[in-house]
């Protein structure tokens, strides 16, 4: 049996010379039933989300699409690792009674889907801060295929920063404090998870309504004045989009945040029944996060709306639709004047006949 100095192997006892005995969880199997349903729910949903998007995406070719398809399945490999494999199986079912290399390989894997699902959303919210603060820029550089090589990199860089957490320790079940290592490995996470994204979010969510306030008030003052602001003040849904995802996941994130360094400072969920039970509550709250996209997605997008009504109805519609008729229309002009203008070119280069020349004269 390998010795891993940083955790307690399942299904040894704990230590006699240890005279706290550990917390019990006060919400018995209420935690089982809400991740079950969770999980029943949030998985097809997520599905539902991800086929609506990818058919928004082929349809539409924007950025936009790229970064919420990420989103989404980042969520899915979330429920699917952490409330499936994590809780359900390995606590629920087995009682963490595995081997400590699965255990901890499988607490790997959570982190980086983790950290995948929260990271996916800072590129969106950079693409709506150059759309809204720096159009001309937007239009050169945000484009499906750039999106795709940005969430490339961002869920390789989040699979990474999953390898340092091999060594978390079981909070549930660790009856010593915190040493160093699990000090560094809190603080890398709350980091990762929580204030620098947090930061990023609060930062570039606040530049743009900056941004639309003063649009808003430049739109007041041309009004005023009787002429007309080429430039609306008006918040869109795709701003109002980000800014419901990132404002829902800061609020349902910070208690489970401030559970976890509560209890590197304070008081341990081992041994007090209270700090168990507030860790318990925030990360059922923290995976809520991973299923209400859709609806927050439902709410804000009319398109999203009718995407997910024709995959509900399976009507499976092109994904390109033919251009509407004035479009051809302004097309075929474009052409024609197109066509004329370079006769006309060519008339006026040809030289011309000594009568016309006189007639012109």
């Amino acid at each position: 049996m390998i010795d891993w100095p940083n955790g307690t192997a399942p299904g040894q006892r704990e230590d006699e010379s240890s005279a706290q005995e550990r917390s019990e969880c006060v919400l018995a199997y209420i935690p089982v039933v809400y991740y079950s349903t969770l999980l029943c729910v949030g998985v097809p949903v997520n599905i539902l989300t991800l086929v609506a998007l990818y058919r928004l995406s082929v349809r539409t070719q924007k950025a936009l699409y790229v970064y919420l398809l990420a989103l989404t399945g980042s969520d899915i490999l979330s429920q699917l690792f952490i409330i499936f494999v994590g809780f359900l199986l390995e606590t629920a079912v087995f009682h963490r009674d595995v081997p400590v290399l699965l255990l901890r390989s499988v607490s790997m894997m959570e982190f980086s889907a983790n950290h995948a699902s929260i990271w996916a959303t800072v590129p969106l919210t950079v693409d709506r801060y150059v759309a809204l603060c720096h159009p001309l820029l937007h239009r050169q550089i945000s484009y499906p295929a750039r999106a795709r090589r940005i969430i490339a990199v961002v869920l390789t860089l989040a699979l990474a920063s999953g390898v340092p957490f091999f060594w978390w320790s079981d909070m549930w079940r660790v009856n010593r404090a915190p040493n160093n290592l699990d000090t560094a490995l809190i603080w890398t996470h709350v980091t990762i998870i929580y204030f620098l994204p947090c930061c990023i979010f609060l930062v570039l969510n606040s530049l743009i309504i900056l941004r639309l306030r003063k649009r808003q008030r430049q739109q007041k003052c041309q009004d005023e004045s009787g002429q007309q602001l080429a430039v609306p003040g008006k918040l869109g849904k795709t701003t109002a989009m980000l800014l419901a995802v990132t404002s829902v996941f800061a609020v349902l994130w910070a208690p489970r945040t401030a559970v976890v360094l509560y209890h590197l400072y304070v008081s341990s969920v081992h041994n007090d029944w209270r700090v168990h039970l507030a860790y318990d509550l925030a990360n059922m709250l923290a995976m809520l996060n991973t299923a209400v996209n859709f609806f927050l997605y439902c709410f804000v997008s009319k398109p999203f709306r009718a995407a997910v009504r024709d995959v509900l109805l399976f009507r499976w519609g092109p994904l390109h639709p033919r251009r509407p008729l004035h479009h051809q229309r302004t097309a075929a002009n474009a052409s024609t004047s197109s066509v004329s203008s370079s006769k006309r070119s060519q008339r006026e280069l040809t030289p011309l006949s000594p009568k016309r020349a006189d007639i012109k004269m």
